[in-house]
């Protein structure tokens, strides 16, 4: 009887996530209980929206979800419209999430996150973006000239990333996108980052951890997932954490993924993750990222419900 009474006392927080055997996902777990919580792992796909009286609901697997505290969504690319309608559901609900719908959706969508980030001047790279393949000499001229990268206007882990290092190239690839019905957008190469970038993780208003990433041979692009290997950056720069932390806030994002270029005149911002993965950076760096995004996400409920703050 202790024992029941001891987890109906635990705040119930959810996990958004399609698989509970993803590295991040376990880990999320693991770090909620070890933090007193009771995480349940929720697939996005399986949660259903109730409108209507007598308030906002939400079901799962045909049972009603009841005492959720707070919800950590890991939404991933292919389902970013779904995924995005339950996260706002939560809102109206009103369950705080770790990063809400529309911060999501902002950092999804390359160009309005370039936007947002340009207007409140943080570093970017010089991006163009045109519905036609006309005039592409100058939209070339505009980003500093061959070569110059090509990307999806939505993309992850370097999936739609290019490069074009000829007029030619820049015209294939611009019409056969276009030709599909994509947008893209046309950006300057930074040379001194070929092949490498920094991935700066953000929690809250400060990094929990940072690696530089290194394409293999014969690639330009430095995911991980793309075969790049990431070495922990042990101290990085103020000026690199500042414009992360910066980044994240602009876009609204308590917990982010910055990825930044290495530029001869400082940093630049390339793009913002909403759901970054990171064992490659648990390992690389040895520190407990899933406890610092969970601590993090326990600040969103006002209250840490009666646990230690130093746990």
């Amino acid at each position: 009887m202790k024992e029941r009474q001891a987890k109906g006392t635990r705040p119930h927080v959810a996990i958004l996530s399609r698989k509970r055997s993803l590295y991040s996902t376990s880990r999320l777990v693991e770090a909620a209980r070890a933090l007193g919580l009771r995480p349940t792992v929720l697939d996005t796909l399986k949660c259903q929206m109730l409108l209507g009286p007598p308030r906002p609901r939400m079901l799962y697997r045909g049972a009603q979800l009841e005492a959720l505290e707070l919800a950590l969504p890991r939404i991933g690319a292919s389902i970013t419209s779904y995924g995005l309608a339950v996260v706002s559901h939560l809102e109206v609900m009103g369950v705080p999430v770790a990063n809400g719908a529309q911060a999501i959706a902002r950092s999804r969508d390359k160009l309005r996150c370039l936007q947002l980030l340009d207007s409140h001047g943080l570093s970017i790279p010089r991006t163009v973006m045109a519905h036609r393949s006309t005039n592409v000499a100058r939209l070339v001229e505009e980003v500093g000239g061959l070569p110059a990268i090509i990307k999806l206007l939505r993309g992850t882990q370097g999936v739609g990333v290019m490069i074009a290092t000829t007029m030619e190239e820049v015209k294939s690839i611009l019409g056969t996108f276009h030709g599909l019905g994509q947008d893209l957008l046309i950006q300057e190469f930074i040379a001194e980052s070929k092949g490498k970038d920094v991935r700066a993780l953000v929690v809250g208003d400060r990094v929990v951890g940072a690696m530089r990433r290194t394409a293999k041979r014969g690639e330009f692009r430095s995911n991980l997932h793309r075969g790049g290997e990431g070495k922990p950056v042990k101290v990085l720069p103020p000026e690199y954490a500042a414009l992360a932390v910066r980044a994240a806030q602009t876009v609204g994002l308590a917990i982010a993924g910055v990825d930044l270029l290495e530029g001869k005149d400082g940093p630049k911002v390339m793009e913002l993750n909403s759901s970054p993965g990171f064992e490659g950076l648990e390992r690389a760096t040895g520190k407990d990222i899933a406890r610092a995004m969970v601590k993090h996400a326990l600040t969103l409920r006002g209250s840490t419900g009666g646990l230690r703050p130093d746990v």
